[in-house]
């Protein structure tokens, strides 16, 4: 869809929070000679060299999909790997992550590909290591857009002229809702979005604060537990889609790659066991989120996956540019860590 069709009041709205993302640009303009410099301290403290088991921090995103971290850590896989890990919550919105490595704070973060390409469209010197969690559509939807039940928005085109509350602007939400706006001949332009706290999204649907959110995760869930109407299939919609992934920065992949590797692949070891182990997810949903657990006993868990789908992830490049989402396309040398788990498939 050209830009030029977005309406004044939609693309004001839809665009303001780059405000904060020129400010994480700027803050990664100051931080980044730091790294370089070594006054950050990163690769002394975080390496692989040195007495002991290396010293990783990752921040996790705020609202799902992280179990994998933590299973790891109760099951030893990180501490088997010779890893001391500890796992932070991360920024609300997980695209202002890459600051917070940039500067040494932490190794490796959280967020979904439409935040880490907006990274990577500024040309800051980050990489995805693996995929947490893709679309498939071998599970029913684990999020989407829910609306009041008397609502008149009966498919994605009927949004025109509608507002949809969002846990972030910019990221792989708003991309999936322009994107299926578009696909069902709709123009994405006249839909206006608002960010909220992910608590809060069920709670907007219902008053009608907005007239419809998109969800994700236990509280997609929950929103329909509520008495919301789902629209759509989600992101099951766009298959190999990643939803969640983990990303670090050139520099520590290229001077600790035996860590990265191994910080990887104990991840990837809990992704099978979290698979295998619905129990041990709820666990984890149980502490580290909001949700009460008589709702997380009985919600369905994520299917996690460590495969990136670049044929996937080049359409998302394609479409993000084409609604302003992105400042340019990067290419794939400019995304992925060589030793990433990348598959051709779309």
């Amino acid at each position: 869809m050209p830009k030029s069709t977005r309406s004044t009041v939609s693309t004001r709205t839809a665009r303001s929070p780059f405000r904060s993302l020129a400010i994480g640009v700027v803050t990664l303009a100051v931080a980044a000679p730091l790294a370089a410099c070594g006054g950050s301290g990163a690769s002394a403290s975080a390496g692989s060299g040195g007495d002991g088991p290396a010293k990783v921090t990752v921040l996790r995103s705020n609202g799902a999909l992280f179990e994998p971290l933590y299973i790891a850590q109760q099951q030893g896989y990180f501490k088997a790997a010779g890893l001391d890990v500890t796992i932070k919550p991360g920024a609300q919105d997980t695209s202002q992550n890459a600051p917070s490595l940039l500067n040494g704070e932490a190794q490796f973060a959280m967020t979904d590909s439409s935040g880490f390409l907006k990274g990577a469209a500024k040309n800051m010197p980050i990489r995805i290591v693996t995929a947490l969690v893709s679309t498939n559509t071998k599970n029913a939807p684990t999020d989407g857009l829910l609306v009041k039940k008397s609502s008149p928005v009966e498919r994605f085109s009927d949004l025109e002229g509608k507002t949809v509350g969002l846990a972030a602007l910019g990221g792989n939400i708003q991309f999936m809702v322009e994107y299926l706006v578009e696909k069902d001949g709709g123009d994405p332009g006249k839909v206006k979005f608002v960010a909220l706290p992910t608590t809060s999204l069920t709670d907007a649907a219902k008053t009608g604060k907005t007239d419809a959110v998109f969800s994700f995760g236990a509280f997609y869930g929950a929103g329909k537990e509520a008495g919301l109407r789902s629209v759509g299939n989600g992101t099951n919609d766009l298959p190999g889609l990643t939803q969640g992934l983990l990303f670090s920065t050139q520099k520590y992949l290229s001077g600790n790659s035996a860590t990265a590797k191994k910080f990887a692949d104990a991840v990837a070891r809990a992704m099978t066991y979290a698979n295998a182990h619905p129990d041990a997810v709820k666990a984890v949903d149980k502490k580290y989120t909001q949700l009460p657990a008589a709702y997380i006993d009985k919600a369905q868990n994520a299917y996690y996956d460590k495969s990136l789908d670049t044929t996937v992830m080049r359409t998302v490049i394609t479409k993000m540019h084409a609604y302003g989402l992105l400042s340019s396309t990067p290419k794939d040398d400019a995304i992925y860590w060589d030793k990433a788990p990348t598959t051709t498939g779309g």
